[in-house]
C-alpha cells in the first residue's frame, strides 16, 4: 500500500510560482504511477500531470503544458509539481494519487487511481 501527503498548496498571485510536493510512504510507491490532479469548485476532478515509475513517460494536460512540471524522486519517496506563470483558473484543491497497477503507462481518469492524498489548496488571486 501507499500513503500519500501533499503540501505546498497557498495564496498566489497570477504570475507567480508555486511547488507542490507529494510525501509517499510505502514499498510500492517506486513501482507506482504518480499523478497530480486538481479539483475547482463545481468542476470535476481532472488530471493535471502525471509520471510512471521511472520517471521516463511524462503527462501534462493542456491547459497546464508549458507551465507545470512533474518530477519524482524515488530515494525520498516524493513527487513534486513546479508550477510557473499560475492563472487564476489554476485555483483548485491538488490532489496527489497513485495507481498502483500501471508502472510505465498513464491513466487520465480518476477511477484508475488506487490511493490518494487529502489535498492541498491552491489559490490564485489577481
Amino acid at each position: 500500500q501507499v500513503q500519500l501527503v501533499e503540501s505546498g498548496g497557498e495564496l498566489v498571485q497570477a504570475g507567480g510560482s508555486l511547488r507542490l510536493s507529494c510525501a509517499a510512504s510505502g514499498r510500492a510507491f517506486s513501482t507506482s504511477v504518480i499523478g497530480w490532479f486538481r479539483q475547482a469548485p463545481g468542476k470535476e476532478r481532472e488530471l493535471a500531470a502525471a509520471i510512471t515509475s521511472n520517471g521516463l513517460t511524462i503527462y501534462y494536460a493542456d491547459s497546464v503544458k508549458g507551465r507545470f512540471s512533474i518530477s519524482r524522486d524515488n530515494t525520498k519517496n516524493a513527487v513534486y509539481l513546479q508550477m510557473s506563470s499560475l492563472k487564476l483558473e489554476d485555483t483548485a484543491v491538488y490532489y496527489c494519487a497513485a495507481d498502483l497497477h500501471r508502472t510505465y503507462t498513464i491513466a487520465r481518469t480518476a477511477e484508475e487511481y488506487d490511493t490518494w492524498g487529502q489535498g492541498t489548496q491552491v489559490t490564485v488571486s489577481s
